[in-house]
């Protein structure tokens, strides 16, 4: 009985990996095994939206968005998947980079755009972007799952080697589906973002000097790669290559191709620049929350990262982290009771105390392992087991949780540095720190002919920014710029 029940399912199985087989990759037209289905990859996309939206946050601008989805919707049509649900966002966050999700949802951030000086770059990238999708690279390579904010930093302290030994390796990962592709999905992604932003009448030459714009945030002033250029080829390389795609297309297409570039950079004029403070900020090790008007010390030597979300911060050899975010519940014990459910916490202590003059309940505990069915109970140990050192501050009509993590083995040798942070959260009262306005992007005329640096000194821009202001501009110091033409200076 066992036997027969056994072959056949051994018998289904096979067939239906013959039927997945038969799938034809629409952009490759190869025949290919794929194990998710297009409602699956629609249905992902749905799922991962909310939780990419809580993360970073939607950009606030109507132009810039009726921009990039009226492009988007475009280039949908002409694409090789015209029929799926596609829909285009812009998010609120400094990183320069864009992704897609699998069933057409697609994400720029507001840092790209503010990097982008014509349309033409804009729609390399998009097009860049659809094609991932098109190609189903994301089903290709079964793309990972969302992950949850305290289990993923706490498999970074369980496990440093395997996760990242730092903050930076949780970078926009936490709570959000990232894709990382391999290097031929990249190249084929190139090939089809040329494609697909020709066909829609942009100069796709352009896309390759995005890729020099790109280097230089690399070289020049060390901003984190886009996903969509993290372990891959060089960009340099990359740039010769696109340009010798566009090159070849144009020349079995014919046409007039528009680059669009000052229209484009009227649309960016105002656009926010870099970090916000109205979302939180660090200066002098002490993190600001104007808006919340609370503030609490990042300790010395530790990276941090920001969201709307949440604050999380590490020391850079990564055995330990604090995360802020707010709790759910109508009272502190409300709260300790619904943190313990969700995170499945076994609390070992817990007392009532106030921080600066702010009610709190500080609860320690363990995080209690989950059985996987049909795997044998993991043996608990100080060296695997996650404990929390938790404050749960009453203020301004909310509840702030502010976790401090590590394994148990560790934890006593870093509670202090936990509860110092947690003992100096208190409201934020100095004018300069609530009243902080974001730097923002300006477009001006050159006031007159000159190199690039002169122009920017005429315009006021500090010396110390002009490599920033030429990255940004993609321009060198030394270019020669025309009186009239448009640049981006930043200004608050």
């Amino acid at each position: 009985m066992k036997t027969s029940f056994f072959f056949a399912r051994i018998l289904s199985g096979a067939a239906l990996l013959s039927l997945l087989a038969c799938s034809r990759n629409p952009v490759t037209g190869k025949r290919e095994l794929i194990l998710m289905s297009q409602e699956q990859e629609i249905a992902l996309g749905q799922q991962s939206h909310p939780s990419i939206v809580a993360t970073m946050g939607l950009y606030e601008d109507r132009n810039l968005q009726n921009f990039i989805s009226e492009k988007g919707k475009a280039m949908a049509k002409i694409s090789h998947r015209p029929d799926l649900p596609y829909q285009f966002y812009i998010v609120d966050s400094p990183v320069v980079n864009a992704f897609a999700v699998p069933g057409g949802y697609v994400y720029f951030t507001r840092g790209i755009m503010a990097h982008f000086n014509n349309e033409a770059e804009f729609a390399g990238v998009l097009g860049h972007e659809i094609g991932h999708i098109t190609a189903r690279h994301s089903a290709r390579q079964q793309s990972s799952q969302l992950l949850t904010q305290v289990g993923l930093i706490g498999g970074a302290i369980l496990a440093p080697d395997v996760v990242g030994q730092n903050i930076e390796a949780l970078q926009q990962g936490l709570g959000l589906l990232m894709l990382r592709y391999s290097r031929d999905h990249e190249s084929e992604s190139d090939k089809i973002g040329v494609e697909y932003s020709s066909k829609i009448g942009y100069d796709a030459k352009r896309m390759s000097a995005f890729f020099g714009t790109l280097k230089r945030l690399s070289d020049n002033t060390g901003q984190v790669i886009p996903e969509f250029m993290s372990t891959h080829p060089d960009p340099g390389n990359r740039q010769t290559r696109v340009q010798q795609l566009a090159q070849e297309f144009q020349a079995k297409n014919p046409g007039n191709y528009e680059v669009n570039r000052d229209s484009y950079l009227r649309m960016i004029d105002g656009i926010v620049y870099g970090e916000d403070p109205k979302q939180g900020f660090v200066e002098n090790n002490m993190f600001y929350h104007p808006v919340l008007k609370f503030q609490f010390p990042v300790p010395r030597g530790w990276q941090h990262q920001n969201s709307p979300q949440q604050f999380q911060m590490a020391p850079e050899k990564g055995n330990s982290a604090m995360i802020l975010m707010l709790a759910e519940g109508s009272s502190l014990q409300d709260a300790a009771q619904k943190m313990v459910q969700q995170l499945s916490l076994r609390v070992l202590e817990n007392a009532q105390t106030t921080i600066n003059g702010l009610p709190a309940l500080v609860v320690i505990s363990q995080q209690v392992p989950q059985q996987q069915q049909g795997q044998p109970q993991q043996r608990q140990t100080a060296q695997n087991t996650l404990q929390l050192g938790t404050w749960l501050i009453q203020y301004n009509g909310a509840i702030y949780a502010l976790h401090g993590l590590s394994t148990a083995a560790n934890f006593n040798g870093n509670f202090p540095t936990f509860q110092s942070v947690a003992q100096n959260f208190r409201p934020v009262t100095d004018p300069n720190i609530i009243n902080r306005k974001p730097e923002r992007i300006q477009v001006k005329a050159a006031p007159r002919d000159g190199t690039f640096q002169e122009i920017m000194t005429s315009l006021g821009m500090p010396a110390n920014r002009v490599g920033e202001l030429g990255v940004l501009n993609s321009m060198t110091a030394n270019d020669r710029v025309a009186r009239g033409t448009m640049v981006k200076v930043i200004s608050r």
